[in-house]
């Protein structure tokens, strides 16, 4: 059972104004709904005067089945806008008055369920107030009917230059292309890239190249109300800004049992290391740590080794290990190595480094670090991780709804 998530407001819709029969009138007539305790909002005209203002909605008056992705419009005729307010118990609706006051839109999805009270203020060519005031209330929607978008990385979190930004939605989205029209990622610098949708439930962007270090990246997730295709809505609106750390790059060469260790482009230091032996062979490829343990149980039960194989582990405390894949490859201490690392291949497809070189390169180390594997004949599966470098770029663009 999913939880029902917190609401918020942002974003932009485009919108299509267009206006049904509800119109003001005079003092000596008001609006059912309006009120009028301030003289200097009310309405007030007689048959020598210019016009008084006239102010129409898209949404008729008292309707109950508006959906959650329809806009909503304020227009005046001989008069200007001076004051618009939509808003319920869940939520005030954004939405901006036009330049001239001409009209009013909102620029974000509808609540579900929701009742929703209209309020326009208006001046008229005859210099005097009109107040409109109206209710509508919104189609309610199940959670089975919405799809919450879930962001990595996380708010405030500082990655390696290797990280794709990666949105997962709990129920899925068919109509891929009308949910990216609404999802942005800007980055100070800036740098090009592009969307890439894994799955209708996943969908990653990734710079053109490995990201600057030292970036500022703000993600825009403005879905909520848009509609995902088979009667599901965005469930809520998601922004994100993080930042990209140090350009830590780890080269390893399972030919030469060696890691080189790059940082901005400096060398920092070589390393010792096996990598799979026969059977076992470690992956080539570009890959990235996904996560960190300083210390973690390993069972070969998890990787598919039962435990009465003469291959089998259960290893309680591994010290510094950082995984690089999904299936179980992880870079991590392994001080039972010791004599085989920097002169072959023992291990069940892991990258073992002593006990100390293993920590220090922890401690430089986070999620999002890229860590390039050669010398092996055995290639990386897409999506057994964060694969996404894998993919040439121009490849890569075609994975977008939009290209």
């Amino acid at each position: 059972m999913r939880l029902r998530h917190a609401r918020l407001t942002a974003g932009a819709s485009a919108l299509v104004l267009a206006s049904f029969g509800l119109t003001a009138c005079n003092s000596a007539s008001p609006l059912p709904g309006s009120t009028d305790d301030d003289p200097s909002e009310s309405a007030s005209s007689s048959a020598d005067e210019q016009p008084v203002a006239v102010v129409t909605t898209n949404v008729e008056r008292g309707v109950s089945d508006v959906p959650v992705d329809q806009p909503i419009e304020v227009a005046v005729r001989d008069g200007k806008l001076t004051k618009v307010s939509v808003t319920s118990d869940a939520g005030d609706l954004a939405g901006a008055i036009s330049a001239d006051g001409a009209g009013w839109a909102s620029s974000d999805g509808l609540e579900p369920g929701a009742t929703y009270q209209i309020v326009a203020l208006a001046k008229g060519t005859d210099g005097e107030s009109v107040r409109q005031t109206s209710r509508f209330s919104t189609v309610p929607l199940s959670l089975d009917e919405q799809t919450y978008p879930s962001v990595a990385p996380l708010q405030g979190e500082e990655v390696g230059v290797g990280m794709p930004v990666v949105v997962t939605f709990d129920v899925p989205v068919t109509d891929r292309a009308s949910f990216e029209k609404h999802m942005s990622v800007e980055s100070t610098p800036a740098q090009p890239g592009s969307w890439y949708w894994i799955s209708d439930n996943e969908a990653h962007w990734r710079p053109k190249t490995y990201w600057k270090a030292n970036t500022e990246v703000s993600v825009n997730v403005d879905v909520n109300g848009v509609a995902a295709g088979g009667g599901i809505y965005g469930q809520e609106d998601r922004k994100v800004d993080f930042s990209i750390g140090d350009a830590n790059v780890y080269k390893v060469n399972a030919q030469t049992y060696q890691m080189r260790v790059f940082s901005n482009g400096k060398l920092l230091r070589t390393i010792p290391i096996t990598t799979g032996k026969p059977g076992f062979t470690t992956r080539s490829g570009i890959k990235v740590i996904t996560e960190k343990y300083d210390s973690k149980r390993m069972n070969s039960e998890t990787v598919g080794i039962p435990a009465d194989s003469a291959e089998a582990y259960d290893i309680d405390n591994v010290q510094w290990a950082m995984r690089v894949t999904n299936s179980g490859e992880f870079i991590h201490a392994a001080p039972w190595s010791v004599g085989s690392q920097g002169s072959a291949n023992v291990s069940h497809g892991c990258t073992g480094l002593s006990t100390d070189n293993a920590g220090w390169l922890y401690s430089i180390s986070k999620r999002g670090d890229v860590v390039e594997y050669t010398g092996t004949d055995r290639e990386m599966e897409p999506g057994n991780g964060y694969t996404d470098w894998n993919v040439p770029f121009a490849e890569y663009k075609q994975g977008s709804a939009l290209h």
